[in-house]
Parts: structure tokens; C-alpha cells; sequence
């Protein structure tokens, strides 16, 4: 029998120490030798990152518990690990050092050079004997570290530069004869997503750089994950026709493999990211989006031949291929995310699905389409409250919290959130914005927010809580926001230039965007000049768009959740955002600081939560 009770005060079996418990994330994929690898970041180990192997139906962890396998590179990380017969190289979180892990023996090395170094993008180099990676040099204090690609030899230990001069390096690929070695370039201001170039360097029998020349990119054109197939073609995703495509280089000219309105890449925050891999010599298995939702599919590189898989995920990632078979994580939108393989076109999950929610419990994704105040179209996803041993009262509406995702390119993901869940199953309504430069929409679509972060975003989150008005969906007194990171500064922004929202969130969110162009890290330092404009030439823009000028603006409740440790969003940020809004007597205006870098991969306990009053938004 189902009882009634106001929306937003549905009792809930999500607590929050359950909502952690879930947060298991898994990521860098890998087959090999007909074993699956992969890393799990467990937030009730300290956030230890722990690799797994998953062999004839069995799953352990590789190496000692005191081993947590990290990069620091470019703050975000990724691609921190490598395999090799016997042997797995990987990085060792708290020293940055390369380490060789022997299977047979257990024994395990350092092999990478003392320094401060931190090294991306491992890539065994079997014809000359040597790992190569992305290496970021940090040796000169108070500078932005050097970016290169260096050599290890495997026998000596000996480490020699490869390329160096630009500003960023990613994706170090050697071809099937050894003669050449592509990678992806890029320098400031633009970020890979922007332009970035696709590189093919010649090789000596002694592993040396020679002659290099550019086969693809631009700085208006976005290259991503370029690999090299069995038969010796390069393929790359390109941007070049708005949609990112898959093409190939046969050593004197390009083609597309298969030419759609779809995206089969998605921004490259990390190193190692794959959306796609070779099943044999001619047959790609990849995952592309369209309208916000992810799908699987075979491309034949020969006859073009596009075959689409039927299944349930929405969101997936991590591609990778071993002799016919793929692997890769996937969730849908009532399981968390799981390791599957794709053999003899079947589908099987290797893990297993952490959530127990029934799923009439719930809320789905349902996929909308507003206009924005400027007379434009943005995107976004609706999850309705869901709880079905509650009824309502339908005289009234639900609270509505809106979500701003980070980057600010980036895009939300439709598959079991259970942070989302912990929301809806207490009577909240969710709207889950894509709006103007966030990414599944086309390069247009993506670019429309350079020069207008702050304003069009912005625009567009105001425009999903009044378009959630329009439909009935939500108490237009009730309007809550919640975004991290660059979704934080459109919460702030949102809450003190426009009156749509009752009160807001922000974790690690920005409030003065003059303070992040002078100090952030070297990734993003001129992240700023395509999303607003060139620091200090247009230094007013920067501060008619922080926050932090305008607190007069501000008169509502917000609630901030910062790192100490972040090198991203520096505390700073959220200290003189906190600072202000004391001064306006906000009683309910609270702040969590945890010891922690961007994001937070320790749980925050119930308990914790609590204390210091987390829940207060049920409240307002």
C-alpha cells in the first residue's frame, strides 16, 4: 500500500552510505592473451585505483595492495598501464614512477628514471626493445611542466627523448613493421577537442626519430585516437565534416570509413580514451553517440559495411580488441556500469551489476529538446520522482534540481546514475543539461559556447527550469542547481545573475574566472581564451562574468564542496566565494572541505553528511 507523502521527503533505502558503496568506477580497459584487465577506484579504500584481471571466468587483483595504480599527468590522468607477455608496466600513484610487474616471479621494479616526472600513454615498443610514453616533466619550479615522448630501453634502462617542442603530446602509436611512430599534437590555446594535430614520424633500426610530416588536423580540426591496423593503414576520428568520423591514412591519402551524423569520440580529458578497436584485420567494433545516446556497431574497413548491435547500455567507453574478441564498459538505465565482451556477436558481462534497486524504483531518462532564451535549441535529459511505495497529493509539483556537467565540454550520460537516484527516490524531479557546447551534437553545436561561457550556458540551464515549469513538472518556487567544476561556475553564474533558482550547489566550482586564467594548471591555462576571450586583452569580460564581482546579486542559499588538494579549481576559489556570502548572512550557507584533489574518489559518510547538515535543501 503506497502512502502519502510531499515530494522531496520520500523516505528512501539510498542512503548516502550507499550511494558510495556504488561508486566502484572502473576504467582503461585492456585484452590480452585472453585475459581482460582493467582499474577499479574504490572509494572506500582510500580511493586506491586497483588493477584487476579477469582470466578462464575468474577475477583478482594483479598486484600487492600497497600498489595503487595512478597518473598525476595533466591532472586528469589515464592510460597508466601497459601489458607485455609476462610482464605489466605500470605507474605507481604515490612516487609517478614507471614500475615493471613479472607475472611468474611477483617481483616488481622501477624502471623509470628518479625526477619529478610523471608519464601517460605506456606503449610497448616490441621491435626496439623500449616503452614509450608521454612524459611531463616538472623539474623547473614555479613553470608549467614540459610535455614530451621518451624512450625507455627494456634491457639498459637507459631513457632518451623521442619528440619534444610542442606544448601537449598524447597517443604514441609504433606501426605493425616498427618503421614509424604516430602520435596526436596539440598546443595552447586550443585544447585537443579544438585542434590537434595527428603526426607520422619515421623510425631507425635503433628506435630514433627522423623525418616527421602531418597526415591529418589542424587547429580546426580535432583529431582523436589514432591506431594503427595489421595492415599498416592509420585510423584516426576526425572532426573535419562537423561530426567526428573514423578515417584512414594509407600512407598517401585519407578516407572516410563510414560518413553519419554521429560523434565516434568524445573530448580527450584523459589520455588513453577508445571508442573504437580492430576485431581482425578488416572489421572495426566501435561506440558512437547521437542525440546524447550511445550505441555499439561493426564497421567493415573494406566494404563499409555498417552493422549496428542491438543492446540495452547507454552509455559506453573503454573499447578494446584481442584476437576477435572486444571489451568495454557499458551501463544502461537500470545497471550500474559492468564489463562486457563482445565475441561471436554475443554480448556478456564479466561483472557484475553493483546496484539491488528494483527497477520500477527507477526514474528513467527521457530525452528533451527546449528552446533557449536567445531564440536557439538546447538539449537535455528528464528523470521524473519514482518511488513506488509513495503516492502524491497532485494538487502538488516536485522541487526540480538541475545539473550542469563539467568541462564545460562535456556531456551528460544517460545510464544508471545512482547520485541521480538518490534524488528522484526522494521526490525530486532531475533535469540533466547538454547545453550549448557540450558534446554528442556536432563540432557547431560544441563551439557554439566559445566566447559565451557564462552566457549561454547559463541561458540554457535557466531555460530547462522554466521549460520543466511549462510542462507541469516541477514547483516553480522549488528550482534547485547543482554542477562541479565548470558546471560549478554556471551554478554560481546562474544564481547570481538570473532569479530562476531557490537555492544551489557547487563542488569545486569557479567564482572568479580572473583568479582561474592566472592560476590553474598547464592542460587548461589557456582553456579560458576560446571560452571567453584572451587574458589580460579582454580582462573585463573576465570580470563582468565572475561571480564573485556581483555577490551583491547573490541572495540565496548555496552549499560548496571543495579539495585542498585541487590543482585544477585551486580552494582559493571557494574560499572568497564562502568569505563573501558570510558577509550576507546566509544561515544555511554551508561548506565541506575535504583533503582531496578534483572530484572526490573517498566516500563521504552519511554520518559526515549529517553533521553538517547536507540534506538542508529537503528544507527550503
Amino acid at each position: 500500500m503506497t502512502e502519502k507523502i510531499p515530494y522531496g521527503f520520500w523516505p528512501s533505502s539510498i542512503s548516502t552510505d550507499y550511494l558510495t558503496a556504488q561508486s566502484i568506477r572502473y576504467s582503461e580497459v585492456k585484452a590480452y592473451n585472453n585475459k581482460i584487465y582493467w582499474l577499479e577506484t574504490r572509494p572506500n579504500e582510500k580511493g586506491r585505483s586497483v588493477l584487476v584481471c579477469y582470466e578462464d571466468q575468474q577475477t583478482y587483483e594483479v598486484l600487492p595492495s600497497s600498489f595503487s595504480v595512478r597518473t598525476r599527468a595533466q591532472e586528469y590522468g589515464g592510460s597508466c598501464y601497459c601489458l607485455a607477455d609476462e610482464d605489466i608496466y605500470f605507474v605507481k600513484d604515490s612516487d609517478q614512477a614507471i614500475y615493471r610487474f613479472n607475472s611468474p616471479t611477483q617481483n616488481t621494479q622501477q624502471i623509470s628514471s628518479e625526477g619529478p616526472y610523471r608519464y601517460a600513454d605506456l606503449i610497448i615498443d616490441s621491435h626496439h626493445q623500449q616503452l614509450i610514453a608521454v612524459r611531463e616533466n616538472c623539474q623547473i619550479s614555479n613553470q608549467h611542466p614540459t610535455s614530451e615522448i621518451i624512450a625507455i630501453n627494456l634491457q639498459s634502462g637507459s631513457c632518451k627523448v623521442l619528440v619534444e617542442g610542442n606544448d601537449f603530446y598524447s597517443n604514441p602509436q609504433v606501426s605493425p613493421n616498427g618503421k614509424q611512430l604516430s602520435y596526436l599534437t596539440w598546443n595552447h590555446p586550443q585544447m585537443p577537442w579544438d585542434g590537434s594535430t595527428c603526426v607520422v614520424a619515421a623510425m631507425d633500426i635503433h628506435g630514433n626519430i627522423s623525418s616527421k610530416h602531418i597526415i591529418a588536423g589542424s587547429t580546426t580540426e580535432s583529431i582523436f585516437q589514432p591506431q594503427w591496423s595489421s595492415r599498416g593503414e592509420l585510423f584516426f576520428v576526425s572532426d573535419r565534416n562537423n561530426w567526428w568520423n573514423i578515417y584512414a591514412w594509407n600512407g598517401s591519402s585519407v578516407r572516410c570509413i563510414y560518413e553519419m551524423n554521429a560523434e565516434f569520440a568524445t573530448p580527450q580529458w584523459v589520455f588513453g580514451m577508445s571508442t573504437y578497436s580492430f576485431l581482425n584485420d578488416q572489421e572495426i567494433f566501435c561506440c558512437y553517440t547521437q542525440n546524447g545516446q550511445w550505441n555499439i556497431a561493426t564497421v567493415d574497413t573494406v566494404t563499409h559495411q555498417f552493422v549496428p548491435i542491438e543492446h540495452i547500455f547507454c552509455d559506453i567507453s573503454s573499447i578494446t580488441t584481442h584476437n576477435g574478441q572486444a571489451a568495454f564498459i557499458a551501463n544502461s538505465a537500470t545497471e550500474s556500469n559492468r564489463i562486457f565482451i563482445y565475441q561471436n556477436k554475443s554480448l556478456t558481462a564479466i561483472t557484475e551489476n553493483k546496484q539491488d534497486l528494483h527497477p520500477t524504483d527507477i526514474a528513467k531518462a527521457k530525452a528533451i529538446e527546449f528552446p533557449t532564451k536567445d531564440g536557439e535549441t538546447a538539449y537535455g535529459f528528464y528523470y521524473p520522482p519514482t518511488n513506488t511505495s509513495i503516492s502524491c497529493n497532485l494538487n502538488n509539483k516536485p522541487p526540480l534540481i538541475v545539473l550542469c556537467h563539467g568541462g564545460p565540454t562535456g556531456a551528460c550520460e544517460t545510464g544508471f546514475n545512482i547520485k541521480i537516484q538518490y534524488w528522484t527516490n526522494r521526490g525530486f524531479a532531475v533535469i540533466d543539461v547538454n547545453y550549448r557546447g557540450s558534446t554528442g551534437y556536432g563540432r557547431q553545436y560544441r563551439d557554439s559556447l566559445q566566447h559565451f561561457w557564462g552566457i549561454k550556458d547559463v541561458a540554457d540551464v535557466c531555460s530547462a527550469a522554466e521549460y520543466a515549469i511549462s510542462q507541469g513538472w516541477t514547483d516553480p518556487k522549488k528550482t534547485i542547481i547543482r554542477g562541479s567544476s565548470a558546471g560549478g561556475f554556471t551554478v554560481l553564474a546562474a544564481l547570481t545573475f538570473t532569479e530562476t533558482f531557490s537555492i544551489g550547489c557547487s563542488l569545486y566550482g569557479i567564482g572568479d574566472l580572473e583568479a582561474l586564467a592566472k592560476d590553474t594548471h598547464k592542460f587548461e591555462a589557456h582553456y579560458l581564451d576560446n571560452l571567453i576571450g584572451e587574458y589580460p586583452k579582454m580582462r573585463d569580460l573576465y570580470i563582468a562574468r565572475s561571480p564573485i564581482y556581483h555577490i551583491n546579486q547573490l541572495n540565496c542559499p548555496v552549499i560548496f564542496f571543495q579539495g585542498l588538494q585541487d590543482k585544477v579549481v585551486p580552494p582559493e576559489q571557494a574560499e572568497a566565494m564562502v568569505n563573501a556570502l558570510k558577509q550576507k548572512i546566509f544561515p544555511s550557507n554551508m561548506w565541506l572541505l575535504q583533503k582531496k584533489a578534483t572530484g572526490f574518489d573517498k566516500p563521504i559518510t552519511s554520518k559526515y553528511c549529517m553533521k553538517k547538515n547536507y540534506l538542508f535543501i529537503n528544507n527550503f
